[in-house]
């Protein structure tokens, strides 16, 4: 995950919105079991989360999460198809080299995928390279270039292009910047993006 702690992220309440009473959830990249252990307490969803860190999975499994330690970059080949009502990759992506093939697992095993991740079309992070001649560093890009674990940032646009290539359908954008929803200019003014996925009729 990114670095930034669940328990005062933006997308945190939002991602609980979306999920339904008994829903079945499966939560990649879940660091130490908060978000999934707030659906299971506010929702009564049920699941796994999957953590390749050994800490962070300990810290899930003190929380009464099943937790599955395992590298997402090898795929979600353990989990049958639509298994889940929603599969979450929050604040994560930006961290993952295979991108294609997750997003496609995502897919099979679940019925709908909820991907957040920092807009690095944001302003400030803009205006960090354009005006400093840095790569920006910023609450929600926490690290230095040298020792970030983020190796494939995006923005919305590059986002909304990558789904309309790949025919995944877009059912719901929620754009967030200091917890507060931005309508108005979102790939400039938003800080992080939460985007609702479905497999579309012609998705390779």
């Amino acid at each position: 995950m990114s670095g930034v702690s669940l328990e005062s992220r933006a997308d945190f309440e939002l991602i609980a919105r979306f999920i339904r009473e008994g829903e079945q959830v499966l939560d990649l990249g879940c660091g130490n079991g908060a978000l999934l252990g707030h659906l299971i307490a506010t929702r009564g969803a049920g699941g796994y989360g999957v953590e390749i860190d050994p800490d962070k999975v300990l810290a899930s499994i003190e929380r009464g999460i099943s937790v599955i330690q395992s590298d997402l970059e090898s795929g979600l080949s353990g989990f049958r198809d639509a298994a889940f009502d929603h599969v979450i990759l929050s604040l994560t992506l930006q961290a993952m080299h295979r991108i294609e093939p997750l997003l496609a697992e995502m897919l099979r095993v679940g019925r709908e995928a909820i991907v957040s991740f920092p807009n690095f079309g944001y302003w400030r992070h803009r205006a960090q390279i354009a005006l400093a001649g840095r790569m920006p560093v910023s609450p929600e890009l926490p690290y230095q270039w040298y020792d970030t674990p983020n190796v494939h940032l995006c923005t919305l646009r590059d986002f909304e292009t990558f789904c309309a290539h790949h025919a995944y359908r877009i059912i719901d954008r929620h754009v967030l910047t200091h917890g507060r929803s931005v309508r108005w200019l979102p790939n400039l003014l938003g800080s992080i993006a939460v985007y609702r996925v479905q497999r579309g009729a012609d998705s390779r």
